[in-house]
């Protein structure tokens, strides 16, 4: 497969790892630095590593994947985006908790956002392509996307203040809206 189509897959599959990362960005109050750079090796090792996984599962997880990937993602980011502004409506929380958040949630967090690169890794499978050279490609593209998307939502929460959290949990949601609405209508 060529350099180029790897990249636009690799960013295509990275914009929701780098919603989210703007998102969480947004609640941070320090070491945003720090947080930059561990959810970018968090986002890009997931994102790495789903189409080895699928690679390996190869055109039996394709099918599933195709089936449930969507559904799961959109399950998951419309949870924690409620989660997220309901919290904020109130007044108990600031959104995605990258500092003092758990360790589950940012790992959900990064299931949801690369399930996605499931599907890849078994089309390529299916297409009898090396995964590797790709798999790498799209973990380095999500990593410097992510830590990016930390520092951009950085600078819109010092701005937004409180509403953070709202405006973070309304990103989530419709991440996962967009991704069943691509799923259902393809």
């Amino acid at each position: 497969m060529e350099f180029i189509t790897t990249l636009l897959i690799a960013v295509g599959l990275a914009m929701d790892a780098f919603a989210v990362a703007i998102s969480g960005g947004a609640t941070l109050r320090e070491g945003r630095g720090r947080w930059a750079l561990i959810i970018g090796a968090l986002f890009g090792g997931f994102q790495a590593g789903m189409p080895l996984l699928g690679w390996l599962g190869g055109a039996a997880l394709a099918s599933f994947a195709a089936a449930y990937a969507s559904w799961i993602a959109f399950f998951l980011l419309v949870l924690i985006g409620g989660r997220m502004i309901v919290e904020s409506v109130r007044g108990e929380g600031e959104g995605v908790q990258f500092a003092g958040g758990s360790v589950s949630v940012l790992l959900l967090l990064a299931v949801a956002t690369s399930i996605d690169a499931l599907a890849v890794g078994a089309t390529f499978a299916v297409l009898d392509a090396p995964i590797l050279l790709p798999a790498a490609i799209i973990g380095v593209v999500t990593f410097v996307l992510s830590a990016a998307g930390v520092l951009v939502g950085n600078s819109f929460g010092r701005a937004l203040g409180g509403k953070a959290g709202i405006l973070g949990g309304v990103i989530l949601i419709a991440i996962g809206a967009r991704i069943l609405l691509e799923y259902l209508f393809s």
